[in-house]
């Protein structure tokens, strides 16, 4: 079949290795990775715990999918309750990382404790060991991942890691595996780095065995690989430009926060856009991208692998930055420019590449700034506590304060908080950009209704890819909606986000929805595994899916209150653009969202809901 059966469980305190059954029961109520993980935490941790204490638990999860030969199959899941929304914590990575997991013959690493001294964990097949890791503490992901790979003379070891921003506990610290793909959001290297746990390094050789009916799973496989190909989004669009192909669509139809959602166009969006990206430069003749890139088993590409100018300001003494890697994708690219007014493409990919190569969302890193640009120029902060100035479309600012982040340097710690306790700092609490905590990705729901919805319900805090309506709204798929409107979103939200918590659970990548429903998925699942694996039974584990979330949250001390958004969303109409005038109606959409769900106008499951899903 195609899960292994097998979890590892790395107890740091103890220092201890051990392996254990897959409780199979709960593989076929929440299918694998972010359902069958959060399960395990669930049951394992009480949810009022401090995120950042060793009674917390961090998961790593590969889904029954993952590392077959499914498109995209190398998703894996890091799951945790989160420091920076107190939230459950569930976040998704590509790269190889995942497959190896899955290669070495685990479903599952359930990390539980404290380890006295900084460790990596070392796995080959059926051996597991915690490795001293002094050396490695205090340095970057590149270097660990690099460091890690000479000693254990293997260039194959799969290595995920955190840098300084996990050691330093900055609150949006991410797991950084493969150099460039990252489980990025909510911190969940803040709560690695608080174990004391460095890395992962993974070595697996037996690839993956037991699928239940190999023949038909080829079949149901090849067939989705050409709805890939043939859809434009999937075949066409992201292979050659990537997500950054939002850029210009995004802004040109009023829906591109910037200035911290002051505005909902930026002047600068086609500097820093895909097509940018291909333009040669004037400086050294070349553009900026040198090629797209793909993760393991991935038949759409959509990374993108950049080279940066070597005279930039950013970089003209540091060669080190001078060679090709990961390129800026369309959050990063938004939340590191249009978020702060900046519009230079170089500073960006600095930027973007300290948050890779030191572990930081920079999804939340460049909204905080965000915010720190606004205070600075209200004069709530001044250029003594920054320690440089910091107007909006500074480039050199925005150098500069990721550095101080990265590092852990002065006002660097003051951003590593995130954008809600930065704002609350500075007693201006309405200017964090936020939903539970968790900042905004780059879609101002003023010009997408749906969007709002979706973010202020996400059970992880402000996200795109908890219910990404963009794809109906803006972009039409399955079926183009208004994004003006606020009839039938309440509907579509909970569609989007039952059946990305199914895509999340198999271990494939989101990405696939642009031209897969779950019809598409399926007859995968159900080759590769065993029992039903109906659409009606894909829907309910979704839909429970969804509901475990919310329990956990409820249970943490969350309430219907934290299903908000913030007021500038909601007060403050669009200044330009086709929404120009509209505000988001949350208030109209929140109430039909909660009947729809089975929840009550406190926005808790009712009894009659958790026994429908067995909850």
């Amino acid at each position: 079949m195609a899960w292994t059966r097998k979890i590892l469980r790395v107890n740091l305190s103890a220092g201890t290795c051990s392996a254990e059954a897959l409780n199979m029961k709960w593989a076929d109520e929440y299918l694998g990775s972010r359902g069958l993980a959060t399960k395990y935490l669930v049951e394992e941790i009480d949810p009022k715990v401090d995120p950042l204490s060793p009674d917390n638990k961090l998961i790593m999860a590969t889904g029954p999918l993952t590392g077959t030969m499914a498109s995209t199959g190398g998703r894996y899941t890091v799951v945790t309750k989160g420091p920076l929304t107190g939230a459950i914590a569930c976040s998704n990575s590509g790269g190889f990382f995942g497959a190896e997991m899955k290669f070495a013959g685990w479903d599952m690493i359930i990390f539980e404790g404290k380890s006295p001294k900084p460790v990596y964990l070392y796995v080959e097949n059926d051996r597991a060991e915690l490795r001293d890791a002094a050396h490695l503490w205090g340095t970057s992901c590149w270097h660990t991942e690099e460091t890690i790979k000479k000693e254990l003379q293997d260039p194959l070891v799969r290595v995920s890691s955190i840098g300084r921003a996990g050691e330093n506990q900055v609150l949006f610290a991410c797991v950084v595996n493969d150099l460039h793909r990252a489980a990025g959001r909510s911190g969940v290297g803040a709560v690695m780095g608080s174990k004391n746990l460095k890395a992962v390094a993974l070595r697996g050789t037996r690839g993956v065995s037991g699928i239940r009916d190999f023949p038909a799973f080829m079949k149901a496989v090849n067939d989705g690989k050409k709805v890939l190909a043939d859809n434009a989004v999937t075949g066409q669009g992201l292979p050659k430009y990537g997500t950054q192909v939002l850029m210009n669509v995004i802004n040109e139809i009023g829906a591109l926060p910037t200035r911290n959602h002051r505005d909902v166009q930026f002047e600068d969006a086609a500097k820093i856009s895909a097509e940018a990206m291909h333009e040669k430069r004037p400086t050294d003749g070349k553009p900026h991208l040198v090629t797209n890139a793909a993760c393991f088993g991935c038949t759409i590409a959509c990374g993108r692998i950049s080279e940066i100018d070597k005279g930039h300001f950013t970089v003209v003494n540091k060669p080190e930055y001078w060679g090709a890697s990961g390129g800026l994708e369309y959050e990063a690219a938004w939340a590191l420019g249009a978020a702060n007014g900046v519009g230079d493409l170089e500073a960006l990919q600095y930027a973007n590449l300290l948050c890779n190569e030191h572990g930081m969302d920079p999804i939340s890193f460049g909204a905080t700034v965000g915010a720190v640009m606004e205070l600075y120029e209200m004069g709530a902060i001044s250029k003594e506590e920054i320690g440089i100035e910091a107007p909006f479309g500074s480039a050199m600012a925005l150098a500069r304060l990721a550095e101080m982040t990265a590092q852990g340097e002065g006002f660097g710690k003051v951003i590593g908080l995130g954008s809600k306790r930065l704002c609350e700092k500075y007693g201006h609490p309405e200017l964090s950009m936020s939903v539970k905590g968790q900042e905004f990705p780059a879609y101002d729901s003023r010009g997408i209704q749906g969007m709002g919805l979706a973010y202020a319900t996400s059970n992880r805090g402000a996200c795109h890819l908890r219910g990404y309506t963009v794809a109906s709204e803006v972009l039409g798929i399955p079926v183009k909606t208004d994004p003006h409107t606020t009839e039938g979103k309440p509907a579509l939200v909970k569609a989007f986000q039952d059946a990305t918590a199914v895509f999340d659970s198999a271990g494939i990548c989101i990405f696939t929805s642009f031209a897969w429903s779950l019809a598409d998925v399926q007859p995968q699942l159900q080759a590769a595994c065993e029992g039903d694996w109906s659409m009606d039974k894909l829907h309910q584990v979704g839909e429970r899916i969804w509901n475990m979330e919310r329990q956990f949250n409820l249970a943490a001390g969350l309430t219907a209150k934290d299903d908000n958004l913030p007021p500038r969303l909601t007060s403050e109409p669009a200044k330009s653009g086709p929404a120009k005038g509209l505000v988001n109606q949350l208030d109209k959409m929140l109430p039909e969202y909660y009947q729809l769900r089975g929840w009550n106008a406190e926005g808790v499951p009712t009894a009659d809901t958790l026994q429908r899903l067995g909850l």
